[in-house]
């Protein structure tokens, strides 16, 4: 049976199949991460792509219950150098194999990542697809050529819950924060419920009133897709910007960007991982991020609009982070709830953007 990961500049790499058996298009990017391939399987912002691990072992500690951080999986495809048929840990529930089966997602192992994650960093991230089926290579091309890629492609509208709901309701909530879900992550949720607040989650398709009827903060999630193609969601938080703090993340680092009159333009390889240094201009510290990004905001439009970049990213002097005081906006581009992911920036989450809002 062939087992082919094709690159629409026509590089292959043939393997050998895992998970489940079928065919899937969708744009081939890396991830750096040592761990954590659960979460990164269920991280909507994932949604039409195809994820190759750099690390040399994926799958080892198998999964659980415990560690998503949707109620899916959401990539296209998953390719690493090896994935383990045998787990070994406490809290496994099955293994990965059987994971990505039920799910139907095929996956490819036995290739040279190196020099694919190689190719990719010289080429830049493009249409692939994966193949687990045998199917002939004259329908992979058709597949690849009818598949439209990531620009211009509004998938947080499609991955965001379609009704509102409470995610945590203290008696006496520290703050009432409402969740703009574009595709959010559960972990995000979690830390803003131990901080003590009232959570409350809408989809990214509602209006500026819906969002702000009751809430204290405005919190804009990470989700996929190219945030040039939400102008309806821009024309929201435009209308939102200045009546309640408003903070964001990934994806809604992007969109506050260009609420506020700043553009956005693609990566050539994008960042995502557990391991990109970020700088934090206020304070001088250096922390390690989690990031999962293929978008990234022009900080001249930041600075133009009275902005200030707060966080830049050491790898290639990207914007990491902005803030606008008397619009009250404050974004960062990486993951300060990091799942997965080191916890330098976790604070925040639980403390900067919550003080940002002036809650004690």
């Amino acid at each position: 049976m062939g087992s082919i990961l094709l690159l629409e500049d026509g590089r292959s790499f043939e393997g050998e199949a895992f998970g489940a058996r079928g065919t899937r298009v969708g744009e081939v990017v890396f991830n750096t991460a040592m761990t954590g391939y659960q979460e990164v399987l269920t991280d909507p912002s994932y949604r039409e792509q195809i994820v190759v691990m750099t690390t040399s072992h994926v799958g080892n500690y198998g999964v659980n219950a415990e560690d998503p951080e949707s109620d899916r999986v959401w990539v296209s495809g998953f390719v690493a150098r090896s994935f383990s048929r045998f787990h070994a840990n406490h809290r496994a529930t099955s293994g990965l194999g059987h994971y990505l089966r039920s799910e139907g997602v095929p996956a490819l192992h036995g290739i040279d990542t190196r020099a694919l994650v190689r190719h990719i960093r010289d080429k830049g991230a493009m249409k692939g697809v994966i193949s687990t089926d045998g199917t002939p290579a004259r329908e992979l091309w058709a597949k690849l050529e009818a598949w439209p890629g990531m620009e211009g492609r509004a998938l947080a509208q499609e991955v965001c819950t379609p009704e509102p709901y409470v995610y945590a309701d203290p008696a006496t909530p520290r703050a009432r924060v409402t969740v703009v879900d574009g595709g959010v992550k559960r972990n995000i949720l979690r830390l803003l419920e131990q901080a003590g607040c009232r959570v409350e989650v809408q989809p990214i398709t509602n209006s500026a009133e819906q969002w702000l009827d009751g809430a204290d903060l405005l919190f804009l999630s990470n989700g996929p897709g190219d945030p040039a193609a939400l102008p309806e969601v821009v024309e929201q938080l435009r209308r939102a910007v200045g009546r309640k703090p408003m903070v964001g993340i990934c994806l809604g680092h992007q969109l506050l960007g260009l609420a506020l009159g700043a553009s956005t333009y693609k990566l050539p390889f994008g960042h995502r991982g557990a391991n990109h240094p970020v700088r934090d201009n206020e304070t001088g510290r250096v922390e390690v991020t989690s990031q999962n990004h293929g978008f990234c905001v022009d900080p001249d439009g930041i600075t133009a609009v009275g902005g200030v970049v707060t966080h830049v990213n050491l790898n290639d002097q990207t914007c990491a982070g902005f803030r606008h005081d008397e619009k009250r906006v404050m974004a960062v581009q990486f993951h300060p709830e990091a799942c997965p992911g080191p916890h330098d920036s976790r604070h925040l989450v639980i403390e900067r953007f919550l003080a940002f809002a002036g809650v004690q």
